[in-house]
């Protein structure tokens, strides 16, 4: 059984999913919006396996709402608007329909979910590496499941490989984005890098301390990172 939530601010396009959705015992209706606001509430709130999305709604549109996701589910646009569609296909939805469509492309439609298993890491970098200002949150692993982590709750992150430890004051995430990735996009302002292995957030420093000729940062939980002496230079700015 998969979960279904239908966001759209047209009863005819929510009455008309709930009819196609007839032919499909394993997709379940778990609730319906008509609002960008309630949208994010409920997907939230439920965790959808699947969201028949519009794009123009009250509120929020389509696209925002996807930024404001704590898990990203697999997305089917169901709009009216096809000037929509590149970015659409660009943040990897599993399908585009265009009002009003017909049956068989309904059909068409939920036939590749199937297909579509790497949908989720996918429509989530896109969305992640594609905002042009700060995130409010980062996307990570945990308990095999893509979650939303708010950039506020980050003490440190670290690099692991080709990928990115995100620590916060109870947890350590995994990031598929490597650490030079995350520095590029979070606020220059709270997140300093302070090694090539290691970035703060300025806001979560509990104490600096002189460490022979560098310098060690203990962290609101006691984390410990050390200051390579490559980056003297930028600790000694914030230094009053």
């Amino acid at each position: 059984m998969k979960k279904v939530l239908i966001a759209d601010d047209e009863k005819a396009g929510r009455v008309l999913i709930k009819e196609f959705l007839e032919d499909y015992p394993d997709l379940v209706l778990i609730s319906e919006v008509n609002n960008g606001v309630d949208a994010i509430t409920e997907i939230n709130r439920f965790k959808p396996d699947l969201v028949f999305l519009d794009i123009q709604m009250p509120g929020k549109t389509g696209f925002e709402v996807l930024n404001h996701l704590e898990e990203i589910p697999k997305i089917i646009f169901s709009t009216a608007y096809d000037e929509y569609a590149l970015k659409a296909f660009e943040v990897h939805a599993v399908d585009y329909l265009l009002k009003p469509y017909t049956k068989e492309r309904f059909h068409m439609a939920v036939e590749r979910l199937n297909a579509q298993n790497d949908t989720i890491g996918a429509l989530a970098k896109s969305i992640f590496m594609e905002e042009p200002s700060y995130p409010n949150r980062v996307l990570v692993h945990f308990n095999k499941k893509l979650i939303t982590v708010k950039c506020e709750e980050i003490l440190w992150i670290e690099a692991y490989g080709d990928y990115s430890r995100i620590h916060t004051s109870d947890q350590v995430y995994l990031s598929n984005f490597g650490i030079s990735d995350l520095e590029q996009k979070l606020n220059s302002q709270v997140f300093l890098r302070v090694h090539r292995s290691s970035i703060i957030n300025l806001d979560k420093v509990k104490e600096l301390n002189k460490y022979g000729k560098s310098y060690d940062v203990t962290m609101e939980n006691g984390d410990v990172v050390r200051v390579s002496r490559g980056y003297m230079d930028v600790i000694k700015k914030i230094m009053l």
